[in-house]
């Protein structure tokens, strides 16, 4: 088996630990910015919907606002967006490189995405449930948290699924630029130096990373689906 490994991935191989060691880089990356960006973007697509027009708390200056600033970060390609806040990257972290260096951009860039997301996703919860707890004489906080949260948790989930694989991309890409991980293995081991058999097996890896993901996800909405 060994032997076979050997011929066929000969590099991968030789560069296994650096491979564990970018592995496990883009696993912490991926894993603390998507639990730093669902905690700013849940809420920003919450307030999303609730100021949305024809909403419980409509507000369209807030709405407004908030909406075109998360378009307009939305739409700035995510290598740019890395360039554009260095000195803020830098002044946040310290650094513009390692996983610290990446944080801050893959947070930026995922957060706007997973509000969107989650708009959607809770747009999908039936508003005549909304208009009957309002009737009954709820708070908008109670409406919140006790019927637009739990009746959108499978959405939200999925919405959040969707960006996690979307943060995969992203942070492979902070990889090329100094920031780590499987991208920066890729590049730095595969590309630069014309070893495919380390460019497939990367995609093969995140390919699985992504897989599992999703599957985790939709075992978890199915859990909340009732």
């Amino acid at each position: 088996m060994n032997t076979l490994l050997t011929e066929l991935v000969p590099n991968v191989i030789e560069y296994y630990p650096e491979l564990l060691k970018a592995l496990n880089e883009t696993l912490i990356t991926v894993g603390l910015s998507g639990f730093i960006a669902s905690l700013i973007g849940l809420p920003l697509g919450i307030l999303l919907l609730i100021t949305s027009p024809n909403h419980i708390l409509a507000n369209k200056v807030v709405y407004g606002t908030l909406s075109k600033l998360i378009n307009m970060l939305r739409s700035i390609p995510f290598v740019i967006l890395i360039a554009a806040i260095v000195p803020f990257t830098r002044l946040v972290v310290g650094t513009t490189i390692g996983i610290k260096g990446a944080l801050v951009p893959l947070v930026v860039g995922v957060a706007p995405f997973i509000a969107r997301q989650v708009e959607v996703a809770l747009h999908k919860v039936d508003h005549g449930v909304l208009e009957a707890a309002r009737a009954m004489g709820s708070s908008p906080l109670e409406i919140i948290f006790k019927v637009l949260i739990p009746e959108g948790l499978p959405n939200i989930v999925h919405a959040i699924t969707i960006s996690l694989i979307s943060l995969i991309g992203f942070s492979a890409m902070a990889g090329t630029v100094g920031g780590g991980g499987l991208g920066d293995f890729a590049i730095r081991y595969g590309y630069n130096f014309f070893k495919t058999d380390i460019m497939v097996v990367t995609v093969i890896i995140l390919l699985v990373l992504v897989t599992l993901i999703q599957s985790l996800g939709d075992f978890i909405a199915h859990k909340f689906t009732h």
